[in-house]
C-alpha cells in the first residue's frame, strides 16, 4: 500500500475533512455491520427475545435499540437459525437468506454515523490545528483535549437525531405525526427531554476518545520511527487505530454497560409502554450491577465490543486519512496547475 502524506489540515477544506470522514464512515459501515448481524443472529438463538423485548447492538460507531419482534416477519433478528459459531452463522446465512441478510442493519447504522462522524472528525482536525497555532509546546496534551471537545461536541449536537430517528423507525410515523410528539414532549418536559440518556453516553465517549486519540497519536509516531519511515504508511494508521481504541474499550467498557441499561430502559418506556423505572444515577446503576453479578458484570460484553471497535476504529482512521491524503494532493495539483 503507498505511503500517506502526513497531512496539514491548513491544506484541505472543512467540506473535504467531512466527506473524508463520511467516506470512512460508510467504508466501516460496510465492513463492521456483518458482525453485528452475525453476533445479534447467536444470541437470539440462545436466548430468544420475548414480544416486545428490546436489545442494543453496536455497529462499532453507534449503538442502535432493536425491538424483538414488530410485527414484520421479514425481520432479520427473528429469522431462525442453528449455528455453531460465528464461521458456521456466517457461511448458513449467505446460502439459505442471501448475502444481502449479512447489511440487514445497514441503513439505521448509516443514519446516526455520517453525521455523528463528519462532526466528530472534521471538529478533532480543526480544534488541533487551532490548538497547535497557540503559543507554548503543549502538544501531548492536544489529543486528548481536541478529542475529548470534539466528541462532546458530537454526541450532543447528534443526541436529539438518535430520538427522532428512533421514533421515525420504530413507529413508522409521518413527519407531521413527529412533529406534534416533538412539539408535545417540548411542551410537557422541555427541550431537556431531547437528550434522553446523555450523561450516560458522554461518560462512555469522551474519555474514549481522549485515550483513543492520545494513544493513536503516540503509537503511530513510535512505528514510523521503528520502521523508519517519515510518513505513516496505511498499515500504520490501521495498526495504531486497532491497538489505541482496544485500550481504550477496555477501560470504558462500564460506562458502556451503563449506556445500554438506560438505552433499553429508555426504549422500553417511551416505545414499549412499560411504566418508567426509577431513574438511577450512573454512579448508583454502577453498584447495583456489582452488587448482582460482581465486578465483571461491568465488563460485561467486552469480548464482542473488542471484536467490532477494533476494527471498526482500524478501518476508520485509516480510509480517514487516505481520504484526507487524497484531497492534500489534490489540492497540491490544484496550485500548481490553476
Amino acid at each position: 500500500m503507498a505511503e500517506m502524506s502526513d497531512i496539514n489540515v491548513q491544506k484541505l477544506t472543512i467540506v473535504q475533512q467531512a466527506i473524508a470522514s463520511c467516506c470512512g464512515a460508510i467504508i466501516t459501515s460496510l465492513f463492521v455491520t456483518p458482525l453485528d448481524v452475525i453476533k445479534t443472529r447467536l444470541q437470539a438463538q440462545s436466548n430468544q427475545f420475548h414480544k416486545g423485548k428490546c436489545f442494543v447492538c453496536s455497529s462499532g460507531l453507534v449503538d442502535h435499540v432493536y425491538v424483538g419482534e414488530n410485527g414484520d416477519s421479514k425481520a432479520w433478528h427473528k429469522k431462525p437459525g442453528h449455528f455453531k459459531g460465528t464461521l458456521d452463522a456466517f457461511v448458513k446465512i449467505i446460502r439459505i437468506e442471501g448475502i444481502k441478510s449479512l447489511w440487514s442493519g445497514l441503513p439505521p447504522t448509516l443514519v446516526m454515523a455520517i453525521p455523528t462522524t463528519a462532526i466528530y472528525f472534521t471538529c478533532y482536525d480543526q480544534l488541533s490545528e487551532a490548538l497547535k497555532n497557540r503559543p507554548g509546546n503543549h502538544d501531548e496534551h492536544i489529543p486528548v483535549i481536541a478529542g475529548s471537545l470534539s466528541r462532546f461536541g458530537s454526541a450532543t449536537v447528534v443526541s436529539p437525531l438518535e430520538l427522532i430517528k428512533t421514533q421515525m423507525q420504530y413507529r413508522r410515523w409521518s413527519y407531521k405525526e413527529l412533529y406534534l410528539c416533538i412539539s408535545t414532549r417540548l411542551a410537557v418536559d422541555g427541550w431537556i427531554s431531547l437528550w434522553g440518556g446523555w450523561t450516560s453516553t458522554i461518560l462512555r465517549d469522551v474519555p474514549f476518545s481522549a485515550m483513543y486519540w492520545y494513544n493513536y497519536e503516540r503509537f503511530k509516531k513510535m512505528m514510523c520511527k521503528e520502521v523508519g519511515a517519515n510518513e505513516p504508511t496505511f498499515f500504520v494508521s490501521f495498526t495504531s487505530g486497532a491497538a489505541s481504541s482496544s485500550i481504550a474499550a477496555v477501560i470504558t467498557q462500564p460506562f458502556d454497560v451503563v449506556k445500554t441499561y438506560r438505552q433499553t430502559q429508555l426504549w422500553e418506556s417511551e416505545t414499549l409502554k412499560t411504566p418508567q423505572r426509577d431513574r438511577k444515577s450512573t454512579w448508583a446503576v454502577m453498584r447495583n450491577i456489582v452488587a448482582r453479578n460482581g465486578i465483571t458484570g461491568l465488563f460485561a460484553g467486552i469480548t464482542p465490543r473488542l471484536f467490532k471497535v477494533a476494527p471498526a476504529c482500524a478501518i476508520m482512521i485509516s480510509t480517514y486519512e487516505y481520504g484526507k491524503s487524497f484531497f492534500s494532493h489534490l489540492n497540491e495539483k490544484k496550485n500548481r496547475h490553476p
